[in-house]
């Protein structure tokens, strides 16, 4: 199908009339090339169409283009049924749109299988890619010859209005979702210990990136492998997917493995070379071969245990179709089982064994059995056995999802919130931090708000040990994942203690309070709230005193503050815009990239911040941020500039 055809003919004059008859509209090779172009444009859009779902961080802008591609399926259709020849002219641009649609293609592709981690990490390059489809395909949109393909107004219009979308698509600059990249920074950090606050930024994390089940991170792990040999082992940014990838698999149990060695397959599997197990014999959840294979409501069969397991970390849905379930009842799935017995005889493969059964039953209730003594024990009136129980229940709860779980059903939470209010500082330290840790599940923290701990938690924060304050503190953030409890928190008295703590506590306390602060700053309201506590004074001492190493975190809080007008008059001073500035002179890239965008932000508002800015120097150094930043810092400094040209404060 290549425009430059082969030539026909032996001599000088065969050769000129091939070329001219190329050349004619109604040339054979010209009608071929034009149904060629058009079906081979309907395939790429309907096979695009085919991929269903995407990954979660660009989900919408691909349902978007895919939304547009099939706008131009009628046209396809008119161009096909034409009767009149088509140009050359006419071919040239039905071949720049079946580029434009292969590269839509290309990246919608990337989008449904790639790497969750990586393009969550790179959602700006994201963007900037479905900027380059989108102008890729206006600009062949405008090229088409419309009145010579015959086009119908109806079609015509359809098409006008696609144009309109993609223009203005291409105009949208800033998506990013602030909750999830300062997430992705936390969990990215590289701390000494991992306390229950990073445990519960963890899992919202994995909830946000459907990264929550075994299934999810063995397919991820392929993903991550992949991508690696693409773009090299020892890169940092590979480094650091593996890394929230191990961190991932730590918060549900599953084993950390050198995935660039390791071929990312059950060791039960690896037998031999040729030997494939059929698919239809592994568990949707282990991807392990089963041998007591059981059907769910929704009709797909799993491995018992692992479903149970499913079941039990209180999931009401089945892990392979999301569906939620009429009933939690498992039928043996005979049929399948003897299938799996015939292929394992039949090709001497032998099924590891599991421990037996009765044993895994009766290991099970004696657990359940301690657990529902220590709740009980929360009650005893001998003030040495409450604290045994309560300080086994923090351990307990540390990080076991399932222990969790279990001592939620088993009453603990109400005995937990009563202790809080105990006039003994080791149990409030323990029952804070049992809270604090069973809230990491989502469905325990509306126990627990129900509970009324909220005030409790905040009584502690004010007037407990250091480490009570601490875990309060990050007990209140994970709290503050509901978003209803942002402004229960606020209006309970929470934010005074915690800009306390974000001044005057250790390290951890600090960045506890940090964390917290900024979840309940995403709450308009509560802006205000921070600024008239006194937030703006800690957050600048962060600024001047590097080695606490929370720029970033100081300068991502002040950027939610710079969205409320008391904010940006709190900040706005010239002193604070020479900080930024020396942040964009000399920070580290991260801190470029923020600062940049902080800047931005004020000088959106106000033109004489960005006057300040370039009274302190800061015109040579957006211009290299804009040629070697980070992707987001380049297009924050890209948009910083245009911003003060306009003002003509540059020429």
């Amino acid at each position: 199908m290549a425009m430059d055809g082969e030539r026909d003919g032996d001599g000088e004059d065969g050769g000129a009339e091939t070329m001219e008859e190329e050349n004619e509209p109604n040339s054979p090779n010209a009608r071929e090339e034009t149904v060629d172009l058009v079906q081979e444009s309907v395939s790429l859009i309907e096979y695009a169409a085919r991929f269903g779902d995407y990954r979660r961080t660009q989900r919408r802008e691909c349902y978007n283009l895919v939304r547009r591609m099939k706008i131009l399926l009628p046209l396809f259709d008119e161009i096909r049924d034409l009767g009149s020849p088509i140009t050359q002219n006419g071919i040239v641009s039905l071949s720049k749109l079946n580029k434009a649609l292969r590269l839509a293609r290309k990246l919608l592709k990337t989008c449904n299988e790639g790497s969750k981690i990586y393009l969550a990490l790179e959602t700006e390059t994201m963007m900037i890619k479905f900027h380059t489809v989108y102008e890729k395909l206006s600009q062949a949109l405008d090229e088409l010859p419309f009145d010579e393909l015959e086009v119908s107004d109806e079609v015509r219009e359809q098409v006008e209005l696609m144009q309109t979308q993609l223009s203005r698509a291409r105009k949208r600059t800033d998506t990013q979702d602030i909750e999830l990249a300062v997430d992705l920074m936390v969990v990215s950090s590289k701390t000494d210990e991992t306390n229950a606050a990073d445990i519960a930024i963890i899992e919202r994390l994995a909830k946000k990136l459907d990264l929550h089940s075994v299934e999810d991170l063995k397919i991820e792990s392929i993903s991550v492998r992949n991508l690696a040999k693409e773009r090299g082992q020892t890169s940092e940014s590979t480094q650091q997917i593996i890394e929230l990838l191990n961190k991932f698999k730590q918060i549900l149990g599953m084993e950390v493995t050198n995935i660039l060695d390791d071929p990312v397959m059950p060791k039960m599997l690896v037998k031999s070379q040729s030997l494939i197990i059929p698919p239809e014999f592994l568990c949707p959840i282990t991807l392990e071969l089963m041998s007591d294979p059981v059907v769910v409501a929704s009709g797909q069969t799993f491995e018992r245990e692992s479903i149970q397991k499913w079941f039990d970390s209180n999931h009401r849905t089945c892990p392979k179709t999301r569906q939620t379930l009429d009933h939690l009842s498992l039928a043996p799935n005979y049929a399948l089982k003897n299938l799996i017995t015939e292929w394992c005889e039949k090709n001497n493969f032998k099924v590891p064994k599991k421990e037996d059964l009765a044993s895994s039953e009766g290991s099970s209730a004696e657990h359940i059995e301690k657990i529902t003594f220590l709740v009980g024990e929360l009650s005893s009136s001998q003030l040495e056995v409450q604290r045994t129980a309560v300080k086994d229940i923090r351990m307990l709860s540390k990080e076991n999802p399932e222990n969790r779980i279990l001592f939620a059903k088993c009453g603990a939470i109400p005995p937990l919130v009563q202790l809080l209010s105990y006039p003994d500082s080791i149990i409030q330290e323990h029952a804070v931090t049992a809270l604090l840790n069973l809230s990491i599940d989502e469905s325990n923290r509306k126990l627990i708000t129900n509970e009324e701990a909220i005030p409790a938690i905040i009584e502690i924060l004010q007037n407990g040990s250091m480490e009570s304050r601490e875990n309060s503190a990050a007990a209140l953030f994970s709290l503050s994942m509901l978003p209803e409890n942002k402004v229960t928190i606020a209006l309970a008295g929470g934010i005074p203690p915690l800009v306390d703590l974000l001044q005057n506590g250790t390290i951890r306390g600090k960045r506890d309070a940090a964390t917290a602060l900024f979840n309940l700053s995403l709450n308009h309201a509560n802006k205000a709230r921070a600024i008239d506590a006194g937030i703006v004074p800690p957050l600048l001492l962060f600024l001047e005193d590097r080695n606490l190493d929370m720029v970033d975190e100081a300068l991502s809080i002040f950027l939610t503050l710079a969205e409320h007008p008391e904010g940006r008059h709190e900040i706005g001073q010239l002193s604070f815009i020479e900080t930024l500035v020396d942040f964009i002179k000399d920070g580290t890239p991260k801190n470029k990239e923020c600062a940049t965008s902080l800047l931005l932000s004020l000088g959106s508002s106000n033109s004489s911040h960005t006057l300040a800015a370039l009274q302190f120097g800061v015109y040579e150094h957006l211009i290299e941020i804009s040629q070697s930043g980070t992707i987001r810092a380049r297009r924050k400094a890209n948009a910083l500039l245009q911003l003060m040209s306009k003002s003509e404060q540059i020429p």
